[in-house]
């Protein structure tokens, strides 16, 4: 009998693990209910305005080209041919932008900590001035007041009739495969083992012995004699195709567009200033103890830092630089402003403004935004796990 009570009790509205059972299935409910009361409206909405739903439409044909593709494209191209561009333009824009930030954060950020009153100083300006800029607002001057004013292709910057800068873009010489771009490609693959193998090879005799051996110009003579040796044998690895200025623009070569340099720098530039911030927060968490320490045992500050100070600070370093990689991937969906072509101008303009597949077509956007994002971050932490101390 008391045994009956008891579970009757434990199952009574007065025991605050029942209550709070009740309250998580009522909100359960309460959010299903809501989210098919949103799937109900909107396929009515759908069917009243004849709207066909489903993803049928990426066989279809676009009609208007895109100046900008790292894929073969042309204007007939199916949709799906424009997500495959837009796609590949915003892993373009985000991965320029990740290597820029990082080289510039993490330089400006030891600038930040220099002895150096001046360079100290300046470092500081630069990150007051550029973190609390507004992004689109860098994406505008650097569009529109710096890029949009250099000369016309006739009156174009050049290098040696190589390279030209005009507000057209920027036009470099383009690299096409010859006839010995295997051999050399084998080389220089054979010559990568081969150099890992003698860096190895030396560390151990060090680590034996205690008689360093210099390792780096015999890499860098395997490294760029043996590819050549090949191709002197097999033939050129590769043919340049120079651009030249035909009628009232360049023709030949690769073109660096004016939209994509203003988004690489204006976010490059922006998220540099965080960057910045992160490594000198990290640097000087590491007690400074350790400076000390190294002080003591008499290693220079380069080799400090390198061996002692920064393989302790990534561990605080990480996680916000993280968070620093998606918003650079979150922020360049800000190109539609200056009409670069990325997944939200191609995608969730043009087509959406072409097909009407409002709901199919911001769903993808999204999705790909999403799993970028979730790639980064499962990067990172695994990269993150590796770097962080262990207790034993």
């Amino acid at each position: 009998m008391q045994h009956r009570q008891t579970v009757k009790g434990n199952f009574s509205l007065t025991n605050p693990a029942v209550r709070a059972w009740i309250y998580q299935i009522l909100a359960v409910v309460v959010l299903l209910v809501f989210i098919g009361h949103l799937l109900h409206n909107t396929v009515t909405n759908v069917s009243h305005r004849g709207i066909t739903s489903g993803f049928g439409f990426l066989n279809n044909a676009a009609n208007f080209g895109i100046v900008q593709h790292l894929i073969d494209f042309e204007q007939g191209d199916t949709y799906a041919r424009v997500f495959l561009v837009g796609l590949f333009n915003t892993l373009l824009v985000s991965a320029l932008c990740i290597v820029f930030a990082s080289i510039l954060g993490f330089i400006i950020g030891l600038a930040r900590l220099s002895e150096n009153w001046l360079l100290r100083k300046l470092s500081m300006i630069y990150i007051e001035t550029f973190r609390n800029i507004p992004p689109l607002l860098q994406i505008f001057f650097w569009y529109f007041a710096v890029l949009r004013n250099l000369p016309g292709p006739r009156n174009s910057i050049n290098a040696s009739e190589l390279i030209f800068l005009s507000n057209r873009g920027l036009y470099m010489p383009y690299p096409v495969a010859g006839e010995g771009a295997l051999a050399a490609l084998i080389a220089f693959g054979v010559a990568i083992v081969a150099a890992v193998g003698l860096y190895r090879f030396n560390k151990k005799h060090q680590m034996k012995t205690g008689e360093p051996r210099r390792s780096w110009p015999w890499i860098i003579l395997l490294l760029v004699a043996l590819p050549l040796l090949v191709q002197w044998v097999a033939g050129p690895a590769v043919h340049w195709d120079v651009p030249a200025l035909r009628g009232f623009n360049f023709r030949g070569g690769v073109v660096l567009i004016p939209e994509l340099a203003a988004l690489a720098l204006a976010l490059s530039v922006y998220t540099s200033a965080f960057i910045a911030e992160v490594i000198r927060s990290g640097i000087q968490s590491v007690p400074h103890g350790q400076h000390e320490a190294a002080r003591s045992l008499g290693l220079p500050n380069p080799v400090t830092l390198k061996q002692v100070i920064l393989p302790q600070a990534m561990r605080v370093i990480i996680p916000p630089l993280t968070s620093q990689y998606l918003n650079i991937v979150k922020n360049s969906s800000l190109a539609a402003a200056i009409g670069y072509p990325d997944m939200v101008s191609l995608f969730a303009g043009s087509v959406l403004n072409q097909t009407g597949q409002a709901i199919e077509t911001i769903a993808i956007t999204m999705g790909v935004y999403l799993v970028i994002s979730l790639c980064i971050s499962f990067l990172m932490n695994i990269y993150n796990q590796r770097k962080a101390l262990v207790e034993r």
